[in-house]
């Protein structure tokens, strides 16, 4: 329990509620037009824990983007390819990104990206 007695799961619904995001499916701002025009259509995240669910769908600005995929991975299967997909020069690029905070685990999201609807 945490703050008056709080569960840690009713505080991170109230974290989510205020932010409307999940605090993991933030873009750099370098990669946000590849994103949006689908030319990456997946991250490689470093997490305590997973912070997306497939199928899920998390607001990015001018659209969202859907999760089609997670898999936990290790530091090994990060590639020079792979870290390219995911918008970046290489594996050491995309680790200075990728890499902040505690976590331990790594993760691979594929998504695809969703524009707003348009009114008629």
């Amino acid at each position: 329990m945490t703050r008056a007695g709080a569960s840690a799961a009713s505080v991170q619904r109230r974290r989510l509620r205020r932010f409307d995001t999940l605090p993991g499916v933030q873009f750099t701002k370098r990669l946000r037009d590849g994103v949006r025009r689908g030319e990456v259509t997946c991250s490689v995240r470093i997490w305590m824990r997973p912070h997306v669910v497939v199928g899920g769908r998390y607001p990015m600005e001018d659209g969202a983007i859907v999760v089609d995929d997670l898999l936990p991975i290790s530091f090994d299967d990060i590639t020079p390819e792979l870290a390219r997909a995911s918008g970046f020069k290489g594996v050491v690029d995309l680790l200075k990104v990728a890499k902040h905070g505690r976590g331990e685990n790594v993760y691979l999201v594929r998504f695809h990206f969703v524009p707003p609807a348009t009114v008629s």
